[in-house]
């Protein structure tokens, strides 16, 4: 909830840029090395000298003191930990599920042993599959937990982990049935192939996880466009619902026992309810309760777009600051392909807002919106938004289109002049983006806005832009906010940039915990 401030045009802080330095401030000397000067409305020009990067002087203020955000939505921590230890429990259940089985007692010969680990990889990681599915259906409890983007990193862990297990499985089951078979490795894999019930299923299941995970590399990812890795991982549902028949009709450990059989139905049942109702009932439950259709379509450059969106149901959205929205728009071939793009607006209740580049054809059709069309969406997800919001003082850093969360969260977030320091790293001094409308933001609240314009540093990896390779990335960061150590650190931009950024804040001294970034990466 945006917090109004009366205006103190003398506190007011106009950083456009950094620039190399000349000279020293009313000095006319040449600046030393490792100067970064800031021109400043209604306070003199500063400037702060450092050795390869370390500021002189002491830089530790006051401590700020944690203050109420308002209106805003506080997850509890402990659905982390519970959904940690679901999960591990999955896990137990199915060891002991295979230790009642028999599955110790078979190690005892080659072929028992290879039969049996075959077994236990397999169960696992089908076990791990449905945790993989489960992960990703956008229930709120997790969502609001974990984050998008840390369900996301999870996701690919377990998914490469299962597929692992998955490999391991049919090569240890197939060593073992042909250890005991007079037919050898091949007449076993034959008879597997057109003897065993729902084997070609199975076979034709590994085949639809095998193209997901291949494609979900990141060399793979690189040369597809979003539009194609997302139908193709759409695959990954036919691969864990063709395995489904296979551990019927032929899985030893799925029908053991009443105990098992209900274990593995029940796995099944609420994985497969979790994405009807989660990845699509409440979606078009909300897009249908909640109508939306485009209000206003802009340029924010050659190749930015600013779209609003508006409708009677907004309010009940109970969108936060920061937060992104899957979002269809029906308006021809493509609309059913879902894009993440953040608010970059503070939700006023009648409209919704966000900014996007143009990087794909699905964000290049943005500029093509007319007022009128309609509007799916599915969201509000993140935990980008002021309810993680631990200090009484912020940094928002955002490189490139990464600046448009910020510009929500600085319109969003309750504030008093001076609490909330905006850095803004764009690859050119003439790329407008949204930089007008941070101005003035920053202008009436009394927010720092610093923007830190040119090509990125070729000769090292940075998160600064090439002209100040003279500061180290933590010397520079501890020079534009010299408190924030006490500070709640907000970052969106690439991958790579936002790690740097990271990595500065850490050595800076901001706990791991007040650093809250989400990762945008398909």
């Amino acid at each position: 909830m945006t917090t109004q401030q009366p205006t103190r045009p003398q506190r007011t802080i106009e950083l456009r840029t950094i620039e190399p330095a000349t000279t020293g401030p009313g000095t006319g000397a040449p600046a030393a090395p490792g100067t970064m000067t800031a021109t400043m409305t209604g306070e003199t020009t500063r400037t702060r000298t450092g050795r390869r990067g370390v500021p002189d002087g002491p830089m530790r203020p006051r401590r700020a003191p944690v203050v109420p955000v308002g209106a805003v939505s506080h997850p509890p921590l402990w659905w982390r930990d519970a959904s940690v230890l679901a999960m591990w429990a999955v896990l137990l259940i199915v060891v002991a599920l295979w230790v009642s089985g028999g599955g110790v007692q078979l190690l005892g010969t080659l072929a028992g042993a290879l039969m049996s680990t075959g077994r236990l990889t397999g169960l696992i990681a089908s076990a791990l599959l449905l945790v993989q599915v489960f992960l990703m259906a956008r229930i709120p409890w997790f969502e609001q937990a974990w984050g998008q983007d840390a369900l996301a990193r999870t996701h690919r862990l377990v998914g490469f982990t299962s597929f692992t297990l998955m490999l391991a499985h049919i090569v240890l089951i197939t060593l073992g049935y042909a250890a005991g078979s007079p037919a050898g490795l091949w007449g076993t894999i034959v008879d597997f192939t057109l003897n065993y019930p729902g084997m070609l299923l199975a076979i034709a299941g590994t085949a639809a996880l095998c193209m997901v995970v291949v494609t979900s590399y990141r060399a793979a990812r690189r040369r597809l466009r979003y539009e194609s890795w997302h139908l193709i991982h759409l695959y990954a549902y036919l691969g864990v619902g063709l395995a489904l028949p296979h551990q019927l009709w032929t899985g030893q450990d799925f029908l053991s026992s009443p105990i098992a059989t209900v274990f593995w139905w029940g796995l099944y049942i609420v994985c497969a309810g979790a994405v009807l109702v989660y990845r699509i009932g409440v979606p078009l439950w909300r897009s249908l309760r909640s109508p939306l259709r485009v209000v206003h379509v802009r340029p924010e450059s050659p190749t930015t777009t600013t779209v609003v969106v508006g409708g009677p149901g907004v309010a009940r959205l109970k969108a936060q600051a920061g937060q992104f929205f899957q979002w269809r728009f029906l308006d021809g071939p493509g609309w059913t392909r879902a894009h993440p793009f953040s608010l970059s607006a503070a939700p006023d209740g009648a409209t919704l807002q966000f900014t996007a580049s143009r990087a794909g054809d699905g964000t290049a059709r943005l500029a093509r919106l007319r007022p009128g069309t309609r509007v799916l969406i599915e969201g509000p997800y993140g935990r980008l938004h002021p309810g993680v919001r631990t200090q009484r003082k912020v940094t928002l850093i955002g490189g490139g289109i990464g600046i448009a969360p910020m510009k929500s969260l600085l319109e969003g977030m309750a504030q008093a002049p001076g609490d909330i320091t905006v850095l803004h790293r764009v690859g050119n001094e003439q790329d407008p983006t949204l930089a007008a409308s941070i101005d003035a933001n920053a202008r009436r609240r009394g927010a720092r806005y610093v923007r830190l314009a040119g090509p990125r540093n070729r000769a090292r990896e940075s998160w600064l832009p090439g002209w100040a390779d003279a500061w180290d990335d933590t010397g520079a960061l501890l020079h534009l906010c010299p408190d924030i150590a006490e500070h709640d650190v907000f970052i969106c931009g690439a991958p790579d940039w936002m790690e740097q950024v990271r990595a500065s804040a850490l050595d800076a001294g901001v706990p791991a915990d007040r650093i809250h970034l989400e990762r945008f990466q398909y």
